[in-house]
Parts: C-alpha cells; sequence; structure tokens
C-alpha cells in the first residue's frame, strides 16, 4: 500500500499513535508500505506551530526522516490539479494533499470528512 499521511495523521504518527485508528497505525508501521510525507503538510504544521495553534516536534523534518516516511515534493502537476478541484473543502493544504493522492495513486490518511468528498481513496486515520 502506498499511504499519504495527513498532517494530523503524520503528528499523531509522530508523537501519539494513540490518536490514530489501530487499523492506520498498523498500515503506517508494516515496513511493506512507503508511507509519504507531503511538503505541504511541513508547511501547515510550522505556519500553524509558530501561530501556537498545533505541538509539533521542534525538528519535524528530523523526525520524519526518523521514521523513514518518504517525502512528497509539491510539483507543478500537483498545483495544476489542486487548482483544478470542486471547491468542495477551503483548507489549501488539504486540497494540496487530495490532489497529490489523485496525481501519484496515494491513498490519504485522514480524519477529515470533507477530503472524503473527492474522488479519492483514503484510509481512516
Amino acid at each position: 500500500m502506498r499511504l499519504l499521511l495527513d498532517t494530523h495523521a503524520l503528528l499523531w504518527a509522530l508523537g501519539d499513535v494513540a490518536q490514530l485508528h489501530p487499523a492506520a497505525a498498523e498500515a503506517i508501521a508494516d515496513g511493506r508500505n512507503a508511507v509519504y510525507v507531503s511538503a505541504a503538510s511541513v508547511w501547515e504544521a510550522g505556519i500553524k506551530r509558530a501561530l501556537g495553534k498545533l505541538e509539533a516536534p521542534e525538528d519535524l523534518v528530523g523526525a520524519i526522516e526518523r521514521c523513514q516516511f518518504r517525502s512528497l515534493p509539491i510539483t507543478p502537476a500537483h498545483a495544476w490539479q489542486a487548482a483544478a478541484l470542486p471547491l468542495l473543502h477551503q483548507d489549501p493544504f488539504d486540497r494540496m494533499l487530495v490532489a497529490q493522492a489523485q496525481v501519484e495513486g496515494l491513498t490519504l490518511v485522514s480524519r477529515d470528512e470533507r477530503v472524503r468528498a473527492y474522488d479519492v481513496a483514503t484510509f481512516e486515520a
């Protein structure tokens, strides 16, 4: 399975695994699965951490690397797909994750019900 972690799923995987649905925690920990983290999630976590709206590791990039999650940069194809999505979800970070999952054929690990309104494979976080 090829998984893309939503920002909240990423933070739970790094620091509070008990918050994840047991099946999601198992899938993320399973070394046979490729687990991706979008640059959009790192950007979002950094902004919200700086504003005091969420807690994230001070060395988020290092924590991601230590878990051996794969980095997913934002490409022009991702940006074009995100721009083409219907406005079912107002959060630009989540819209980017949906677009990346669609373009790359990834399953989005999220608890956000609004992302399920899109034509994208999801896995309950």
